[in-house]
């Protein structure tokens, strides 16, 4: 969440910030921080003078009986007795003030860099890098054209899934329900194939593997930011209030809550493998078609906790380690800055990842990376040691999808299909034993 530093300090940046982001109300609801905000120190200023002015007389109390003044005494007794009651009331007082600050500092949105764009959707998004473009019959950009090599028309992943027997659809709606696809043969092995490759190319990269859990408690979600934003969108085990995770993000980051960093130890860098879950409500229609939205899915995430001064460099290796990957999986794609009416809840800047569908003449996203400067950081209490005189200070958290592999798998059956078979890229070729799918 936002800090009470920034609010205060630079209030008209923070509601500029967040009009940018199309937050409704966004003066109110700073204004309103502000003075709630007041209200709590004004009770602790009460407080602290209170418990000051009982310990002083409390300290009285000796030397009058001492002196015989008993009924002085009781006096002062009574006096520190009605400071006391006057201390549990202005207690109250501030933590209702801080519980009531809290809660609304976690419906307020991160507020976005300054290089964020302007706009309120995806139409507004600006295209800042692609190896592929519109092009002429034989002209090509590098391995990319948007004209098919020949005069046959691409057919769609899902029918390509049924037509070599990798994924099936309707077997998954018998098990689950829609949503929950059941991959197998050699579907499965390419499922695999990519988790491992994608893990150990974060490897090589020198992200540490974690495999964390699946499922994680109130405390790890709104640490992320997950909660209350997008509570509708996991799955609730109600009976022991936990939740299905929608991405690595949420347990890996969480490991670094309450914690304090030494310097010296950043950036850490974190890579995890694991089953999503998200409930998607409200999706319909032919664009979440196939593997194209689903509930359950496969990702890899890397994650980074830096310093304020080195995040933004952190984030330009992130997003060179994600296109590394298309570009060795050999797929045409695009990098998108996203606008403030496009960025999550909680991103100060996000860069999405796009992978170019021919059969489905149409852009795919398979991959967001993130800043959240201080946001994340500030909800989870992750904080930095500074070597140089042991100050704290709160740390920079970052993550970014390398990659998420619903997507990956409809674009490399749809952009690889042939006469003679799926053929499977040269980076993935030792993982999966075999050069083409037939």
């Amino acid at each position: 969440m936002l800090t009470l530093r920034l609010i205060t300090e630079e209030t008209e940046r923070v509601i500029r910030g967040l009009e940018k982001k199309h937050f409704q109300g966004a003066r109110e609801a700073i204004e309103k921080a502000i003075d709630i905000d007041k209200r709590r120190r004004q009770a602790q200023t009460l407080l602290d003078k209170n418990l000051s002015d009982a310990k002083k007389l409390a300290a009285e109390i000796g030397g009058l009986m001492k002196q015989g003044l008993r009924e002085e005494a009781e006096k002062v007794k009574a006096e520190v007795a009605g400071l006391k009651q006057q201390s549990q009331a202005l207690e109250e007082q501030k933590a209702e003030a801080e519980k009531e600050l809290t809660t609304l500092l976690c419906t307020i949105p991160n507020i976005p860099y300054d290089e964020v764009p302007e706009g309120s959707g995806a139409e507004d998004n600006v295209v800042v890098k692609s190896n592929l473009r519109e092009c002429g019959p034989g002209d090509t950009v590098g391995n990319w054209t948007t004209v098919p090599d020949n005069n046959e028309a691409k057919l769609p992943h899902w029918e390509l899934a049924k037509q070599y027997n990798l994924i099936d659809f309707d077997l998954g709606v018998k098990i689950t329900g829609a949503g929950f696809p059941v991959y197998r043969g050699a579907g499965a092995r390419l499922q695999r194939a990519l988790i491992n490759f994608f893990l150990d190319e974060a490897r090589k990269a020198g992200y540490e593997e974690i495999m964390p859990p699946t499922v994680v408690n109130q405390a790890s979600g709104y640490g992320t930011g997950q909660l209350p934003d997008k509570e509708g969108q996991m799955y609730h085990c109600e009976v022991d209030d936990l939740y299905l995770i929608p991405t690595a993000e949420v347990p890996v980051t969480n490991i670094y809550r309450d914690v304090i960093l030494d310097e010296r130890d950043l950036p850490i860098k974190n890579c995890a493998y694991t089953q999503c879950f998200r409930r998607e409500a409200g999706s319909y229609g032919k664009d979440v078609r196939g593997l194209n939205r689903l509930h359950e899915f496969s990702k890899v995430e890397i994650v980074r906790i830096d310093t304020p001064e080195h995040s933004r460099e952190s984030h330009r290796e992130m997003l060179e380690h994600v296109e590394s990957l298309l570009v060795k999986l050999e797929l045409p794609y695009r990098i998108l800055r996203l606008c403030g009416g496009d960025q999550s809840f909680t991103s100060a800047v996000c860069y999405d990842f796009e992978v170019y569908s021919e059969a489905q003449k149409r852009w795919l996203e398979v991959s967001s990376v993130s800043n959240f400067d201080t946001y994340q950081a500030n909800r989870l209490k992750c904080r930095i040691r500074r070597t140089a005189d042991k100050k704290t200070e709160i740390a920079h958290t970052l993550n970014g999808s390398a990659l998420a592999l619903p997507r990956i798998v409809a674009a490399i059956l749809e952009n690889n299909q042939s006469p003679e078979g799926i053929h499977i890229p040269k980076a993935l070729q030792p993982y999966m034993g075999c050069d083409i799918i037939k």
